[in-house]
């Protein structure tokens, strides 16, 4: 798990509640100490203090938090303040239901660990949204080879370990080359089983067998076979199997990329990211970019939004 700057006096809870209350009292609210505070509190000390307030000053601090801050700034403390699950239940919930983005849906989805996705199966119906299960909401917004593979993704136990076997791992690579390269057209059937059934080190071999074997990279096939939606969750899945910091860099740099910044994705990666391996996401990007993760968002955002990110990413080693 990433390290979080914590600050060189350690506060408790109940310190950090009784500085949030002041912080919102009086005419406006004092959102240097709010960010200051949460954007350097782990998961855990959160959902402490979130504890601690409620009991101090009986009323929700999210409910108050939402009603001091504003526009991005709002949007992105909200999420930080919920723990991991349901704040991917609540990002897909929007992307499915809301604000429809199967792009966003997707990332979501096939960037995560089975357990991940096993907890977030089971938060899903709690949000009372249109759909109670989140199979249901996929099915309702997706068809064809994209609405199958998210499904499968979804559903099908894969394991965690780091073990493959290399007679498997061989066995994948020439059905996919047959379902794709060698075939005029493409079976997506094969590429969407193997995709959604092989753990995460089986297809990082299979896509390592597939190059040393036919002299293509996996992925320069996958985007030569499929396209659209379907191609941006195999590759969503490949490139997580292989380096999932090298994928969530080039999510944000997309989302920087030229006029206008994508917020809703910086938000979205920053926050979901930053207890996870934000340490490698900030590697690959300055690796990839000669320039560093802190100084790009620096340049994409200002003010107390920015103040904000910039916490969350922690110190400007590269």
């Amino acid at each position: 798990m990433a390290t979080l700057t914590i600050p060189p006096v350690l506060s408790s809870p109940r310190d950090d509640a009784m500085h949030l209350y002041k912080a919102f009292k009086g005419l406006g609210c004092d959102t240097s100490t709010v960010i200051n505070i949460l954007a350097h509190r782990d998961s855990t000390q959160r959902a402490l203090i979130v504890h601690e307030y409620k009991i101090m000053y009986s009323e929700d601090p999210i409910k108050r938090l939402a009603s001091e801050l504003f526009g991005n700034l709002k949007k992105a403390v909200l999420l930080w303040m919920l723990d991991p699950a349901r704040r991917d239940a609540i990002i897909l919930q929007d992307a499915l239901t809301t604000d429809i983005d199967l792009k966003a849906a997707t990332e979501i989805i096939c960037s995560r660990t089975p357990s991940q996705l096993q907890h977030l199966k089971q938060i899903y119906p709690s949000l009372h949204g249109v759909y109670k299960h989140l199979q249901d909401a996929i099915q309702a917004q997706t068809s064809g080879d994209l609405g199958h593979l998210l499904l499968a993704y979804l559903t099908t136990p894969r394991s965690e370990g780091l073990e493959v076997d290399r007679t498997m791992v061989d066995h994948d690579a020439k059905a996919l080359y047959k379902a794709g390269e060698k075939r005029l057209g493409t079976d997506e059937k094969t590429f969407r089983i193997i995709f959604s059934e092989s753990s995460r080190a089986h297809l990082a071999a299979v896509s390592s067998a597939y190059h040393n074997m036919y002299g293509t990279p996996l992925k320069k096939v996958v985007k030569g076979e499929t396209s659209g939606n379907f191609e941006h969750a195999l590759v969503t899945i490949l490139q997580c199997a292989e380096n999932p910091g090298k994928y969530f860099a080039k999510v944000l740099r997309k989302a920087m990329k030229g006029m206008g910044t994508d917020d809703k994705t910086l938000i979205r990666v920053i926050v979901t990211r930053t207890e996870m391996d934000m340490q490698y996401i900030k590697a690959e990007y300055y690796k990839k970019h000669h320039k560093s993760l802190n100084d790009a968002v620096h340049s994409e955002t200002s003010g107390h939004y920015q103040t904000f990110l910039l916490s969350l990413l922690g110190h400007n080693h590269h």
